[in-house]
C-alpha cells in the first residue's frame, strides 16, 4: 500500500507470538494424534489444518495491529510560539560559598533546570560572567541539550577576578533577534557583588525595546567564606583573603539586582528552598509577548490498526466455533 508506514516498528519482536503457537499447535496435534494410534483407535480430528491456519492468521494481525500501521495522508503546517530567554549565570568565585545548601552556584543551576522544565517553546540560552563574559549555549529550543551544557557550567569557565553584570547584559541584548516583535528576557542569577557597579548604566544603554530582566538572588546577607578548593576540586584546602591578609566575607547583595530588575521592567526574587520564586518568575514571563519562533510540518496520519485488530480477533473466535467432532 502506497504510503504505508509503521509506527511502533519496535513491537516487530511480538512475531515470535504467531510463530511459537504455530508450533506448539503443530506439535498437540501431532501428540493427540499419537496417543489415538497407540490406543488404536482410527479417529480423524476433524479440521486440524484449518484451524491451525486460523490460528496463526489471527495472531498475525494482531501483531500487525501493533506495529501501529498508518497511511500518510498529508502535511500540516504548526506555528510554534515563544519567548527568547537568556540565562546570565554569575561564575566569580562568590558563588562557591555555602551559605546556601549545597552551594550557589549549584542552587543557581537547579533554579535554571526547574525553569526549564516550566517552559514550552520558548528559547533559552546561557552567558555565563566574571568580570568578561561569553556565548555558551545560543538560543535553542532542545531543552535537553540545554540541561547537557548547564552541568558543566563552573566557577573556573572563565579567568579572572571581580564581577560584571553590565559586559553580560550587552551581550546578551545585542544577541536577541532585531525582526522579532516578541519580549525579550534577561534571567540573571547572581549574589549581586559587583565591583564597579555599572551595570545599570550598560542596561539604559541598550537599545531593545522589548527587554525585560528578571533577576534572582543566589546567597544570604549574613553570608559566608568563598573556599577554596584543591587541584581536584574535591577538598577544601584554604578560604579566600583579600591583599591585607583577612578572610573575604561574601554576601548578598540586592540592591543591585532589585535596580536591574526595576530599570529592566522585570522584577526581583530571591533563591528559597521551597523555590516558590521559580513559580513567580515563571508565572510573570508567561504574561509577555510571544511571537512565532518555528514553523514545523506535522505530518497527518490516517490509523489503520483497528483494523487489523478487529480482523485478528474475529478469525481467533473463528477457531472457537469450528466442530471439533472427530469421525472413525
Amino acid at each position: 500500500m502506497r504510503n504505508l508506514e509503521f509506527k511502533n516498528i519496535n513491537n516487530l519482536i511480538y512475531i515470535m507470538i504467531p510463530i511459537l503457537c504455530l508450533v506448539l499447535l503443530v506439535l498437540g496435534f501431532k501428540k493427540k494424534e499419537k496417543i489415538l494410534s497407540l490406543l488404536k483407535r482410527n479417529i480423524d480430528i476433524r479440521n486440524k489444518t484449518l484451524r491451525i491456519i486460523i490460528t496463526f492468521s489471527g495472531l498475525l494481525f494482531i501483531v500487525f495491529a501493533l506495529l501501529g500501521p498508518q497511511v500518510l495522508q498529508g502535511y500540516t503546517e504548526v506555528e510554534r510560539k515563544g519567548l527568547d530567554i537568556y540565562f546570565l549565570i554569575d561564575t566569580s568565585k562568590s558563588m562557591l560559598v555555602e551559605d546556601i545548601k549545597p552551594d550557589r552556584m549549584s542552587r543557581a543551576k537547579k533554579v535554571i533546570e526547574t525553569i526549564l522544565n516550566s517552559l514550552n517553546g520558548d528559547r533559552v540560552g546561557y552567558i555565563p560572567f566574571t568580570s568578561s563574559a561569553y556565548i555558551q549555549m545560543p538560543l535553542t529550543d532542545d531543552y535537553q541539550l540545554a540541561k547537557m551544557f548547564l552541568d558543566v557550567v563552573d566557577t573556573d569557565m572563565i579567568s579572572g577576578n571581580g564581577t560584571n553584570i553590565g559586559t553580560a547584559i550587552n551581550l546578551a541584548a545585542n544577541s536577541f533577534e532585531r525582526t522579532s516583535s516578541a519580549d525579550s528576557v534577561i534571567i540573571i542569577l547572581s549574589d549581586g557583588e559587583e565591583q564597579d557597579s555599572k551595570s545599570v548604566d550598560a542596561l539604559k544603554k541598550t537599545e531593545s525595546k522589548n527587554l525585560h530582566v528578571f533577576t534572582i538572588g543566589i546567597g544570604t546577607e549574613k553570608g559566608g567564606l568563598i573556599p577554596v578548593y584543591d587541584t581536584s576540586g574535591t577538598q577544601v584546602t584554604d578560604y579566600m583573603k583579600d591583599d591585607s591578609g583577612q578572610y573575604v566575607n561574601s554576601k548578598l547583595m540586592p540592591e543591585v539586582l532589585k535596580n536591574l530588575a526595576s530599570e529592566g521592567n522585570g522584577a526581583y526574587y530571591e533563591s528559597t528552598v521551597t523555590g516558590d520564586e521559580i513559580t513567580q518568575l515563571t508565572k510573570d514571563i508567561s504574561t509577555l509577548k510571544t511571537d512565532t519562533i518555528k514553523t514545523d510540518r506535522v505530518s497527518q496520519y490516517r490509523q489503520l490498526y483497528q483494523y487489523f485488530l478487529g480482523a485478528g480477533m474475529l478469525l481467533l473466535i473463528l477457531t472457537f466455533l469450528l466442530p471439533e467432532r472427530t469421525k472413525q
